[in-house]
């Protein structure tokens, strides 16, 4: 208990700190630049303090339980006897025999995307902005998709030591011509769908996931292969956000044509 108490006062002291900076610049740009009292200031303050606790919490969690679970779930789908049913104690070097393992990052992408919180927020306000034009849902699980799709790809890619490189370069080239052919509308959004994929949630569990892969299978370096996955995470969505634009307007089309 005693253990456990220390760790709650260091992760807050810790939280605090690197939170004042936010506080300071926006207090000091309030009260030096626009010269005006803060408006809500009580409220601002409750609001300041639920954002510590809640951080602190949520740090307190990643490294309790999400990162310990990504990694653990990664060496167990991954451990030769696993794979071979325990008949087994050497690796296996065929892609093929790691299908659990590409479903269960596959899984946890799509589900991990779905929850995260930053996602939620601009799905939302996507679809006040667009005058109900954008789905809410509809975006979220296309981008959910894409997570999904880009998890898989960066588990294979630790399985069969593909160069990052010529991942990210192949995504970009599609995405550079789905930009031109989708809708303009949603461009800035498809391109800013990637990035609010990985935040809170996502992050931890996938980097637990590629850093457990890395330590357990055969030839791969933690700190070479167990990064990296967060990149392609990023990037998928912007692919199936724009192909999810692409669908939209040709079944109105479609639609249209009926």
């Amino acid at each position: 208990m005693k253990d456990y108490l220390h760790l709650v006062f260091d992760t807050v002291m810790s939280t605090v700190l690197d939170v004042m900076p936010i506080v300071l610049i926006i207090f000091a740009f309030q009260y030096l630049v626009i010269r005006r009292p803060m408006p809500h200031l009580k409220k601002l303050v409750i609001g300041f303090v639920y954002v510590l606790l809640g951080l602190s919490l949520f740090l307190i969690g990643l490294e309790q339980a999400l990162f310990p679970m990504g990694k653990l779930m990664a060496q167990q789908l991954s451990d030769p006897a696993f794979i071979s049913g325990g008949t087994s104690t050497t690796p296996s070097k065929l892609w093929t025999d790691y299908i659990w393992l590409l479903l269960f990052g596959a899984s946890i992408g799509c589900a991990t995307a779905l929850a995260e919180p930053a996602l939620i927020a601009v799905a939302t306000k996507a679809n006040q902005v667009s005058g109900g034009a954008i789905s809410s849902w509809g975006l979220r699980i296309a981008v959910a998709i894409g997570a999904a799709m880009g998890v898989t790809v960066g588990v294979l890619r630790i399985i069969t030591g593909i160069p990052l490189q010529y991942i990210v370069i192949g995504a970009y080239v599609v995405v550079i011509i789905q930009t031109f052919f989708v809708p303009r509308l949603i461009i800035p959004l498809a391109y800013d769908s990637g990035g609010v994929t990985t935040s809170t949630v996502t992050v931890p569990v996938i980097t637990a996931l590629g850093l457990g892969l890395a330590s357990t299978i055969p030839g791969r370096n933690p700190l070479m292969d167990g990064f990296g996955m967060i990149a392609t995470t990023c990037l998928f969505p912007i692919i199936t956000v724009m192909a999810y634009a692409q669908f939209s307007q040709w079944w109105s089309q479609r639609a249209n044509n009926a």
